[in-house]
């Protein structure tokens, strides 16, 4: 069984690698928490349709609700991943730097809930992500079963809120390390210089 989870384990490494440019750590952890069916299975079942997700929404919407999604569920490895994703996306469609950077967004775990959604509020309504409030707010009420799902874009969040469920769980328990932006922008390493110089002048 081992020759075989080790197996899928590469495999899931070789699709990280095709999507990404980098070899997720995270692959490592839920083969070997899960087995090579179940590893395999899932992300035959959940992948495709996060991709449409990503295709339908655009990846910086995906990517700020993922990243809440991972910061409630507890998750520094996937919160790391999507924030990092949702810097670079942002910096490439307005130019501009958000005000905390994919660190900070990970030390938001040390907050209680309601204080981690009020951070989550003030940088959205600081930024040109604003339009996207509602939709974050639509994500905490199915989270929290306060309403059932009544459109086709509920179950898409419920979804986004399974599949991070899973993932999430798998970082925490497997205390994967963070590595790098999970997005086909992470291969554009023109933009990620641009990101990190201009992270550092606005620390300086």
């Amino acid at each position: 069984m081992k020759i075989f989870t080790e197996a899928a384990i590469r495999l899931l490494e070789l699709l990280g690698r095709a999507l990404w440019g980098f070899k997720p750590n995270l692959m490592r952890a839920i083969g070997e928490q899960h087995g090579a069916a179940k590893a395999l299975s899932w992300f035959l079942l959940n992948m495709p349709r996060y991709e449409r997700t990503v295709k339908d929404w655009g990846p910086v919407r995906t990517h700020l609700m993922v990243t809440e999604i991972s910061v409630l569920n507890g998750c520094p490895y996937c919160t790391y991943g999507h924030a990092y994703a949702l810097q670079l996306l942002y910096l490439k469609q307005t130019g501009q730097l958000l005000p905390v950077d994919e660190q900070q967004i990970v030390t938001w775990h040390a907050l209680d809930e309601a204080a981690a959604i009020d951070q989550f509020k003030s940088l959205v309504q600081s930024t040109e992500l604003a339009e996207y409030q509602h939709r974050l707010d639509r994500m905490l009420l199915l989270r929290q079963g306060a309403e059932l799902p009544a459109s086709k874009e509920d179950h898409r969040i419920l979804h986004l809120l399974a599949m991070f469920g899973f993932l999430n769980q798998c970082g925490i328990n497997g205390k994967t390390t963070p590595d790098q932006a999970h997005d086909p922008v992470n291969k554009d390493t023109a933009l990620k210089e641009k990101y990190r110089q201009l992270r550092e002048e606005s620390r300086a």
